[in-house]
């Protein structure tokens, strides 16, 4: 099982769409809310170098947005 990670805000759309895409896979995440939580966003911005959201972590591997296609592609699934 990969661990990802979701760095988001709960203004964000994108953000909505990515955790919604993978609550209908049932694919297990943590959110980090980096609109109240400092420390997220400082490692979200050091992985990423990006203030954009979301920053979507998984096993490492590091996607800015809702790529559907980059987030299948590091999960193996179609």
């Amino acid at each position: 099982m990969s661990k990802i990670t979701v760095y988001s805000a709960p203004w964000c759309v994108y953000c909505k769409m990515v955790k919604s895409y993978f609550d209908e896979k049932k694919i297990a995440y943590t959110e980090l809310d980096v609109s109240t939580n400092d420390s997220a966003k400082d490692e979200m911005i050091e992985k990423s170098g990006q203030l954009g959201i979301p920053v979507i972590d998984i096993d490492g591997k590091i996607i800015i947005g809702f790529d559907k296609p980059a987030i299948n592609a590091a999960l193996n699934i179609s």
